[in-house]
């Protein structure tokens, strides 16, 4: 079994809002043959809490004007650490920098097929480890003075 073709749709309208609000490392992984409750997973992070809260924003803006689609369910508002959105044929998750590495969502999926996903969401990877980096070095930076 495959993502449905409507997966595939949403995926890339969520994709495209979550890299058009800056978010970090945008990803889908196929999970269908895996797990019976969705097709998709897509998952992306950011730096801070106001961020992640705008990502989700933005996604469920979208995905409502462009396809009709709203979540059957959103969890973890309160912290913006971790939101989830699940729109039944994929769920979207969106994380804090931090949960991201600390969850590794990525390596529990990994043997699932990665699904395409529009440019723009693609140029998205890496961004997370080269935020760390300038973060790091400007604590750095401020240690030394």
């Amino acid at each position: 079994m495959t993502a449905t073709d409507r997966s595939i749709e949403l995926l890339n309208v969520a994709a495209q809002a979550a890299a058009d609000k800056l978010a970090h490392d945008i990803i889908a992984y196929d999970v269908s043959d895996v797990l019976s409750i969705t097709d998709a997973f897509l998952l992306a992070s950011a730096p801070n809490d106001r961020q992640v809260k705008s990502i989700v924003d933005e996604i469920e803006e979208k995905l409502n004007k462009e396809l009709g689609a709203k979540p059957v369910r959103r969890e973890g508002d309160r912290d913006a650490r971790w939101i989830l959105l699940d729109y039944v044929d994929i769920v979207v998750h969106v994380q804090h920098s931090e949960e991201r590495v600390f969850y590794a969502l990525e390596r529990l999926w990994k043997d699932c097929p990665e699904i395409d996903l529009p440019e723009e969401a693609k140029a998205t990877r890496g961004k997370g480890e080269e935020h760390a980096k300038e973060r790091a070095a400007e604590a750095e930076a401020e240690d030394v003075l």
